[in-house]
């Protein structure tokens, strides 16, 4: 049976530790390696405001102190942080953990509806956000039954509601000797065995569910990536959301080992970002593709910039086009020559904690870049036909599979979807359609599973049907994704509208347009409807999207209604 190795040495996971004690009070931790002066930290990249892995250290075990003595946090419940990027983000994701808490994290452009289920889901019993999202999350935590005073602010100030500056010092009045000891693992367990983190996924197919991580599925992905890791990157920049997997991992826990500067940015602008690489000089930018689109096409913006000292991008979440990878050689040359310069990317997913695979230093040139890298390091691809499963050799395409110590524990309170998607082995099925080549460099060439790809964001159809199903004027529907050259893809609707409705498609459709505006974060957005006589399905009743795919390739359309709102920008 073809299984394909990493070609990188075995990492040694310390199965002992919890998170926080790996990073902050063990050999692994910048404190234990580094002068005091030396150690890093993360800053603020508009304010400058900064906190050192020290001061996090401090601030987190205060903030455990008062969590679990003032607030009755037990070992296992979960406090859901619901915020952009912020440098107080880490403080309440690591003193959550060292009480033994677990960490949930929501994106800030989250509706009333979409946070309520994520509390819901993962059983939240505190709520850290900022003022700017206080009214939905106030409402949403009324509704998972989490009372106001568990409702804290990471940084501002409203009335009614305490913050992280008033928690901190209500933990600091406990002195030394009454803070609470850090988690420690219970008798017989591995932090294999322990959840430290839920982030929601549609995995291959379906709504939301919340993805258990481990404490070893972190540290493990950490100390895969550190491998690869080009000794000289020290400075971090973080655009990314910090609630997903990759700003999870590779803005949030990376830094800290590698003892870098991580520089946040707390809303996203083009100039914000050049900024901060000409402020700080910043060799790497990690980004998605659609953040990179507009670095080559945006000229006049780039103009008042020096970013002489960028030699490298990297990209995930969804492919990036010849013409743009042609373009941004040509934008940026410097990226195109010289050691340690040109594009890298991974490519995994929640529920592989960020990478099954990406590029060492060796195969950074852009010659690489259509590929998403070589496995990382104890990890282990099979790649299977998906009509009949046998194992696929070198060259030829099948799903992509994946076990190693960073593939996760499962699904919250779903066994059912677990066995489908992690299988008696241990493997992790991706869903994704993807090949390997004689230099162990795997391609991903198609996606069997049903998700939408949005700027490197799923949306599962089936999130987008059951909402449009519960409107009046829809009989059926289907979703499926669009090709866009900005975002990756949209999401397209494939509408039956009610019999009495038919007569003026027009108005239903922009009325289904805004529904789902009012529920759904942008990035679900519906950009096109196409009125259907009826929706193609198996015998079993499955919606048959390929069979919908194949009606436009031929031109057998409907009424196309398009939603021409202007599109938001990154």
């Amino acid at each position: 049976m073809p299984i394909f190795k990493s070609q990188q040495p075995d990492i040694s996971v310390p199965w002992h530790l919890p998170i926080w004690t790996w990073l902050f009070d063990s050999e692994y931790s910048p404190l234990t390696k580094f002068p005091a002066k030396d150690v890093k930290g993360f800053t603020n990249a508009v304010t400058k405001e900064h906190l050192s892995y020290a001061d996090i250290k401090t601030h987190s075990t205060h903030l455990s102190t008062v969590l679990r003595k003032n607030y009755g946090l037990q070992e296992g419940e979960t406090v859901s942080l619901f915020s952009p990027n912020t440098v107080w983000y880490p403080v309440a994701m690591f003193g959550t953990l060292r009480a033994g808490g677990v960490v949930s994290g929501a994106s800030p452009a989250y509706g009333i509806d979409e946070m309520t289920y994520a509390l819901q889901k993962a059983e939240s019993k505190i709520l850290f956000t900022v003022p700017s999202s206080m009214e939905i999350a106030a409402t949403a935590a009324k509704n998972a039954g989490i009372p106001k005073e568990r409702i804290f602010l990471l940084e501002g100030q409203l009335e009614g509601y305490k913050t992280m500056a008033e928690l901190l010092s209500e933990g600091k009045t406990y002195g030394d000797d009454e803070q609470i000891p850090q988690f420690k693992l219970p008798a017989g367990k591995k932090n294999k065995d322990i959840c430290g983190f839920l982030s929601f996924s549609s995995g291959t197919t379906g709504l939301p569910k919340a993805v258990m991580i481990a404490h070893s599925n972190v540290i493990a992905q950490c100390l895969q990536v550190e491998q690869i890791t080009p000794e000289t990157l020290r400075r971090i920049l973080a655009v990314l959301p910090l609630f997903h997997i990759t700003g999870l991992v590779h803005q949030l826990h990376l830094p800290v080992l590698l003892n870098a500067n991580v520089y946040m940015l707390p809303s996203f602008t083009m100039d914000s970002m050049y900024q901060t690489v000409q402020d700080y000089k910043l060799e790497e930018m990690l980004l998605v593709p659609p953040i990179l689109i507009r670095m080559v096409r945006e000229k006049e913006i780039l103009k008042k910039y020096d970013l002489s000292s960028l030699k490298r991008f990297s990209s995930g979440a969804a492919p990036l086009s010849a013409e743009i990878l042609e373009l941004l050689q040509q934008t940026f040359p410097q990226t195109a020559k010289g050691e340690g310069s040109g594009f890298k990317q991974g490519y995994g997913m929640t529920e592989s904690c960020s990478c099954i695979t990406a590029h060492p230093p060796s195969k950074y040139d852009y010659k690489y870049a259509f590929r998403v890298g070589t496995v990382v390091a104890s990890t282990e691809v099979k790649i299977l036909d998906p009509e009949t499963g046998k194992e696929c050799d070198i060259g030829e395409p099948g799903e992509i599979c994946a076990r190693g110590p960073q593939i996760v524990m499962g699904y919250l309170n779903n066994e059912k979807a677990t066995s489908e998607t992690f299988d008696k082995d241990g493997f992790l099925h991706t869903g994704d359609i993807g090949k390997i080549d004689e230099e162990g460099l795997i391609s991903i060439v198609d996606r069997a599973k049903e998700l939408i790809k949005v700027k490197g964001e799923q949306v599962a159809p089936a999130e987008l049907e059951d909402l449009l199903l519960g409107h009046p004027d829809v009989e059926d529907v289907a979703a499926l994704g669009i090709p866009d050259e900005y975002a990756g893809e949209r999401p397209k609707a494939y509408i039956v509208l009610q019999k009495e409705k038919r007569s003026n498609p027009e108005e239903s459709a922009k009325k289904l347009f805004k529904h789902v505006q009012a529920k759904k974060v942008r990035h679900k957005w519906v950009k096109e409807i196409e009125i259907v006589d009826e929706i193609p399905k198996s015998a079993s009743g499955k919606i048959l999207r390929r069979v919908l795919r194949d009606m436009a390739k031929n031109g057998n359309r409907g009424l196309v209604i398009r939603d021409d709102s202007p599109k938001a920008k990154l």
